[in-house]
């Protein structure tokens, strides 16, 4: 509910004002060649009284809201032999709630009264996408993506349950959601940008949101166009240089003093990978075209199979942790990175933070995440992408984590 003020301020008055007379001119320039039922002054005065409105009582703006309404329909009767559309109907309808908006969330009615400007004014450019640039087999997966993000994964219980409590049916079915939004970021920036550039830049985004199911990913896009390995290669080691990057805000969050310990770790691994992923832009000796329209953007099953292996590794980290107990604390969180890389991270910096573990033995373990992660990720490599694509992954990340291990003895 809103609350109303006793007086109404200028900045509703204003908020409204502005958003009428933005919805209002896109409307006219994107009719020139013959005037528009309702266009400049239309959208201004629907916005003030649907504003005014509001403000006098929640009834009177029904009212007005109710008029503006018939007369959007009466204005359609008369125009539909010219322009059969509604979007103008529906604009002036939107604009006068909007400026009821504003009196009690001017920002929000500000916001929304851009977007609908927009939409409007980019009328061609979205027909165009809808009818000519995206195609069915797209469209078809997008869905698939969209419920699996929107429908299912809410009505998953978000609870652990089975053996040791690591069986959680919303966060493995999130992983998948998570391994076909990744690839589909790979098809959108492959048709986007091109095979040199296009797949590094999603690659190394995709890290921040997983980099094992950025591995798994790009493995099936190596595996569907073999042309494209040494770029699909090069993405998932950027997807690794993000994920490193993110120890820095765990550590700050958890143990500030360790990160500083950790510093020259993190350059060694980071420079290795963001090396060996550039090596990924250079392009096969037999290029492959970029996708089509009609390329598949991701494959359900490999997704699936994905989240059979973590639930896998999860079980074996769990079983571990309760059979060594306390002491097995360093080989648990070691175990642990084969799942789940920072809350390993974490979990090392906290028994650095009580003095379980000294400076040295902190860098070890440091050493010890990154390749259990590594070993997990290359088995996924070769799981997703074959041989070929499994090969490269893995030794880019063994260089990596050798590279770590011999800072740390240099220290």
């Amino acid at each position: 509910m809103l609350t109303m003020p006793t007086e109404l301020p200028l900045l509703p008055l204003g908020t409204a004002l502005g958003v009428g007379l933005l919805v209002g001119a896109v409307r006219e320039r994107r009719h020139p060649e013959r005037p528009t039922s309702a266009g400049l002054r239309t959208h201004a005065l629907a916005a003030l009284a649907g504003a005014v409105a509001l403000w006098l009582d929640p009834v009177v703006f029904a009212v007005v809201l109710a008029l503006v309404g018939v007369f959007s329909a009466m204005s359609y009767r008369q125009s539909q032999a010219e322009d059969p559309g509604l979007t103008g109907e529906i604009t002036l309808v939107l604009t006068c709630l909007l400026g009821g908006l504003a009196v009690g969330l001017p920002a929000l009615a500000a916001g929304l009264g851009v977007v609908v400007a927009a939409l409007v004014y980019l009328k061609a450019p979205l027909h165009r996408l809808a009818r000519e640039r995206v195609s069915e087999a797209e469209v078809r997966d997008g869905l698939v993506l969209l419920a699996s993000a929107l429908v299912v994964l809410p009505l998953l219980p978000d609870r652990s349950i089975g053996p040791w409590d690591v069986f959680n049916p919303r966060v493995l079915w999130l992983l998948v959601v998570l391994v076909m939004a990744i690839s589909t970021a790979g098809h959108i920036a492959l048709r986007l940008v091109g095979n040199r550039w296009g797949l590094a830049v999603a690659g190394f985004f995709a890290g921040y949101v997983s980099s094992t199911a950025a591995v798994a990913g790009f493995g099936q896009r190596a595996r569907e166009a073999p042309g494209l390995r040494s770029a699909a290669v090069g993405a998932a080691l950027l997807a690794n240089l993000a994920s490193v990057s993110l120890f820095v805000p765990v550590l700050l969050a958890v143990s500030p003093g360790l990160l500083s310990e950790l510093a020259r770790e993190l350059a060694v691994a980071g420079g290795v990978l963001l090396a060996s992923g550039l090596l990924g832009l250079r392009p096969d000796g037999d290029p492959t075209p970029p996708p089509t329209a009609e390329s598949r953007m991701f494959r359900f099953r490999h997704a699936l199979a994905f989240a059979a292996i973590i639930t896998v590794v999860l079980f074996a980290a769990a079983a571990l942790n309760a059979w060594l107990g306390p002491r097995g604390a360093m080989v648990a969180a070691v175990v642990a990175a084969l799942a789940e890389l920072h809350a390993a991270a974490a979990t090392v910096a906290k028994l650095w933070q009580s003095g379980t573990f000294d400076v040295a033995q902190a860098r070890w373990a440091f050493v010890g995440l990154l390749a259990a992660s590594s070993l997990a990720k290359t088995v996924v490599a070769f799981a997703s992408g074959g041989a070929a694509y499994g090969w490269r992954v893995g030794l880019g990340l063994a260089t990596m984590v050798a590279a770590t291990a011999g800072a740390v003895l240099l220290t």
